[in-house]
């Protein structure tokens, strides 16, 4: 079976969105959303493409902050926080 970025970024995505689901329900998550994003950024900085897997994750935590509906300011607000980690961490 043939690993693709899509396949390995994903799942890491998906985390962000339930946390940031939780937070629009009221939960609190910013040390959460930080260690998720540590932890995925140390797991895709580990692989080959790692250049190519970061951008990808960092690129769909930025599309998913920017669509966000207005509605739901808190999830907007931990995808962008959940970006932000991600851009500082990132290995260029």
């Amino acid at each position: 079976m043939k690993a693709t970025v899509a396949g390995l970024v994903t799942p890491h995505l998906l985390r962000i969105v339930e946390l940031a689901n939780n937070a629009q329900n009221g939960a609190k998550v910013d040390w959460h959303v930080r260690d998720a994003v540590a932890k995925t950024m140390g797991e895709l900085g580990d692989q080959f493409n790692a250049a190519e897997l970061e951008t990808a994750y960092l690129e769909g935590l930025e599309n998913a902050a920017a669509q966000a509906p207005r509605a739901r300011a808190e999830y907007g607000t931990v995808m962008q926080a959940a970006a932000d980690t991600a851009r500082r961490l990132r290995r260029d």
